[in-house]
């Protein structure tokens, strides 16, 4: 359950104002909410298994090695921080992809959503967690987390238009990226 929460909410954070939020609104626009998150989720259960698998190989891997990992983890999670105030922006041609988008809406979307997700932020995220926590917790949470984050974006993307505070977002999500790490450098270097 431990994993499940923590993934989760990592997950959540790392995905707002990611560029994935600004795919699931434009994605929103074009088709129902419904089959948008339909293909959020099998994209971001397929993109994640695959990111537990690797990150439980590496935990596994390197079990007795774990203050190691703990700190590699930490600096990794300072990185998804400043990788998080860098900011991350939908290109013109992702955008033009996501609206003009054809065939079946799951397809489009699930596809779409699979690529892009591929070596983000959250991806790496995930397979950090899976190096210490369970993968089966982990997967469900980080999944879940993801589409929470991409619904709430349509959501809020539905009735506020663009006037999502970017910055807040943005500076809350390296805030808690760098708590987490800060967290994790402590532990590998024996400081709990």
């Amino acid at each position: 359950m431990y994993a499940f929460l923590l993934s989760t909410a990592v997950i959540f954070v790392a995905e707002l104002g990611d560029k994935s939020q600004l795919m699931a609104m434009t994605f929103a626009a074009r088709y129902r909410a419904r089959d948008v998150i339909i293909g959020i989720t099998a994209a971001t259960a397929l993109v994640h298994l695959a990111s537990v698998g690797i990150g439980a190989w590496v935990g596994d891997a390197f079990a007795d090695s774990q203050d190691t990992i703990a700190l590699i983890a930490g600096i990794a999670f300072v990185g998804f921080g400043l990788w998080t105030l860098k900011g991350d922006e939908l290109t013109e041609d992702e955008a033009n992809k996501a609206r003009n988008a054809t065939g079946m809406a799951i397809l489009a979307v699930g596809v779409a959503f699979f690529l892009a997700e591929l070596g983000d932020k959250t991806m790496l995220a995930t397979i950090t967690l899976a190096t210490q926590e369970g993968w089966l917790g982990t997967w469900i949470g980080s999944t879940v987390g993801m589409v929470a984050a991409d619904a709430l974006a349509i959501g809020v993307g539905a009735m506020l238009g663009k006037r999502l505070p970017e910055k807040t977002i943005k500076y809350g999500a390296a805030v808690a990226f760098f708590i987490f790490g800060a967290i994790l450098v402590a532990e590998g270097l024996g400081a709990f």
